[in-house]
């Protein structure tokens, strides 16, 4: 489906690739994955044809549809969830506004008996048949169905899409792949705005993608769960492993350990063949001999190591002052947005060194109330900052406050102080900023490499409180390592949110849970919380309605008055739902009939009347099949 061969890209002199080749087809969920910087985003913008390489060949079978999910995204203002999403279905809108025009001169002309009368029939009929096989029938349908698995509440659905935040409109951008029927998806960082849920519904729904699916992720469990081969980006090459990422590992470490084992074996066996080269090629009797050895090294083929990129950045928090005993002191802290209320009298005290971990479900005021720490908008209750407190914040979307348009230099000389202003250059180096790297523009950076500078700026600001809002997005593996080491050493107050619970272990002494409005305090780790929760894992916390592991389902006792009004709701429900089926059968049947003998019909008053009555019926029990099985809902 997709050929790439001998591809390879240079920027400034320097290889980002060197002749990479690789095939992808049908059934292929490739993990792309590499440190940040390696070009695993270049790489996608290459495969989607947005950019050019210097050599190589990149060849994809005729009429293969590809479909990009790109880190940055740009919508039309003014339109709604709906209307962006149906942009998916640009052929299918196209035969809606042909069918439109057509049936607008039917209705308007009077010249029935005329050829061109007939010929603008067949020409209706022509087009309603390939709208029907385009799935005209079924796109709006589908379309709220994948709105509904990322997410997004029907009640938003007409809502304009710029009221979003960035990481809901990049769903509204998932959502239009999903619809596009794509033979190859790109994805680039699918999971970073996605809660549990969402991404549970994203991994099913890829599990059973018949095409090609290419996916840059950090996440190693949503990479385990979706894909089937791992291709490594590593210092302009790449290596290909028919493996989901953790089984990848293994096998990589495997091969490069029996390399090195041959490797050394050969070693050993070339240097015992030049010591016997160095004896005899001054020797009258035995030069032959010597120059026979010469000739056989020379052939030898001199076995390598897959080389490992071992850079990491180096990071370290210092604490500035030290500050009072109590650092953060929360009173009846109540936030809403409009009727939404988020949090609903918060009390919490902080003291110094604490090191506290928000978890619980996207929506449930985590990061709302870190935000409320640093006074970032008007809430109900106090908050009051200790004596001596300096807080460091790093917001969720902390890159996107970055200025595109300056460089990695400028950015942090802005932000420096008399004191560290001339440290700034170290400090870029230590994150892995180096050389001439420092005059690039951050709007060319990759995800993980803003976030990088991100951290690299905090450092600048004198600091004894730390509030994290998911640092991690972005951030390669082995930046998340480096990351946690850092944090785990940090003396000073940490507060953080995040969904990572391999990156939480051996961080957190207490943890706080956030749900319903409320939050529940628990004196230990990550693990300490999971063992009371009786669960193995966040997502089991972070999904909707948990079901604990150590007691079954809860299942309403019905009494008899009610089960016989629950068996009551079933059946109607169910004839309900075969009226239905008729009636749009029959709409379709009235469709096709009226396409192919509009004459006939055209004064035929009542022909019209049955036809608009069966699309009123239609309405009218879709309405009673939402109320039944509303009813049905609230009984169970």
């Amino acid at each position: 489906m997709l050929n790439i061969h001998n591809l390879s890209v240079s920027f400034g002199g320097t290889f980002l690739f060197e002749e990479v080749t690789f095939r992808l087809g049908a059934g292929d969920r490739v993990g792309l994955v590499g440190k940040n910087g390696a070009g695993k985003s270049t790489m996608l913008k290459m495969l989607a044809g947005d950019f050019k390489p210097d050599s190589g060949t990149i060849a994809t079978e005729k009429d293969v549809r590809i479909g990009f999910l790109r880190q940055d995204i740009d919508f039309v203002k003014g339109r709604t969830v709906l209307d962006e999403a149906y942009q998916a279905f640009e052929e299918i809108k196209r035969a809606e506004l042909k069918i439109d025009e057509i049936n607008h001169q039917l209705a308007t002309r009077t010249d029935y008996e005329s050829e061109s009368y007939s010929e603008l029939i067949e020409q209706l009929s022509d087009v309603q048949h390939h709208y029907e096989i385009l799935g005209g029938y079924n796109y709006v349908g589908d379309t709220e169905k994948i709105l509904l698995g990322l997410g997004f509440k029907r009640e938003e659905f007409n809502n304009q899409t710029d009221t979003f935040s960035g990481g809901w409109r990049m769903r509204i951008e998932l959502a239009k792949l999903l619809l596009q029927s794509n033979d190859i998806l790109l994805l680039d960082e699918p999971t970073n705005h996605l809660d549990i849920e969402s991404i549970i519904w994203l991994e099913s729904f890829l599990k059973s993608f018949p095409g090609v699916a290419v996916i840059v992720s950090h996440d190693k469990m949503f990479l385990d769960n979706v894909t089937n081969r791992t291709i490594e980006i590593s210092l302009g090459k790449a290596y290909d492993f028919n493996k989901p990422y953790t089984e990848y590992l293994v096998l990589r470490e495997e091969i490069r350990e029996k390399q090195l084992a041959t490797q050394k074996n050969q070693a050993k066996k070339i240097e015992e063949t030049q010591k016997l080269i160095d004896r005899f090629r001054y020797s009258a009797t035995k030069s032959s001999m010597a120059q026979s050895l010469i000739k056989k090294l020379d052939k030898v083929e001199r076995i390598e190591v897959d080389e490992d990129d071992n850079s990491v950045m180096n990071i370290s928090f210092p604490v500035s002052v030290t500050p009072g005993r109590v650092v953060v002191e929360a009173e009846h802290v109540t936030k809403a947005y409009g009727d939404k209320v988020i949090l609903k009298d918060i009390s919490l005290l902080v003291e110094r060194g604490s090191k506290i971990a928000f978890v619980g479900q996207n929506g449930q005021g985590k990061s709302t109330f870190i935000k409320a720490i640093v006074n970032e908008f008007k809430y109900d209750g106090s908050i009051k900052l200790g004596h001596n407190v300096q807080l460091g914040y790093f917001a969720q979307n902390q890159a996107e406050y970055l200025d595109g348009e300056k460089t990695l230099l400028d950015t942090m000389l802005e932000a420096a102080t008399d004191t560290n202003r001339s440290k700034v250059r170290d400090m870029l180096g230590s994150f892995l900023f180096r050389g001439d790297d420092v005059e690039k523009k951050v709007k060319v950076l990759s995800g993980g490499e803003r976030n990088r500078l991100a951290l690299c700026k905090l450092l600048l600001q004198p600091i004894n409180v730390l509030l994290m809002d998911e640092p991690t997005n972005h951030l390669d593996i082995k930046s998340k390592n480096v990351l946690k080491a850092a944090l785990q050493k940090y003396e000073g107050t940490l507060l953080l949110v995040s969904h990572d619970r391999d990156f939480l272990q051996g961080m957190a002494n207490t943890v706080y849970e956030f749900k319903d409005q409320k939050i529940k305090e628990y004196l230990g780790d990550i693990n300490f919380f999971l063992e009371q929760r009786n669960v193995d894992n966040f997502r089991e916390v972070e999904k909707k309605d948990v079901v604990v592991k150590e007691t079954p389902k809860q299942v309403k006792n019905l009494s008899y008055e009610e089960q016989k009004a629950q068996k009551s709701l079933q059946n109607r429900l169910s004839k309900i739902e075969s009226q239905i089926q008729q009636l749009e059968k029959d709409i379709q049947n009235d469709d096709k009939e009226l396409a192919s003998n509009y004459d006939k019909h055209i004064e035929n008053a009542s022909f019209f009347a049955a036809y608009e009555k069966k699309k009123a019926e239609l309405d009218k029990l879709l309405e009673d099949w939402e109320a039944v099985q509303l009813e049905i809902d609230n009984l169970s």
